[in-house]
């Protein structure tokens, strides 16, 4: 009845909604966000993976001569390369 008589309207709904809609987009932007770094990342990694990895990562330096891989006992007690 407040608007026969020019007093305020109940926006009351409106601006919750409003406010609803505004943290509904936040979050998606910080979602969106996230997901922009994770690629990123991913992308970095894959990078990062095509310049450095390869055999070399799998070569002990532990060892006299890593190209020969791992030498173990067969059943019979001889040598065998893995």
């Amino acid at each position: 009845m407040s608007g026969l008589f020019g007093g305020k309207p109940d926006t009351g709904p409106a601006e919750r909604q409003l406010a609803e809609q505004r943290a509904e987009n936040e979050r998606l932007k910080r979602q969106q966000e996230e997901e922009r770094r994770d690629l990123s990342e991913q992308a970095e990694a894959r990078r990062r993976a095509r310049m450095r990895g390869g055999s070399r990562m799998l070569l002990s330096a532990a060892r006299v001569n890593p190209e020969e891989g791992l030498t173990t006992l067969g059943a019979l007690g001889t040598e065998r390369t893995m």
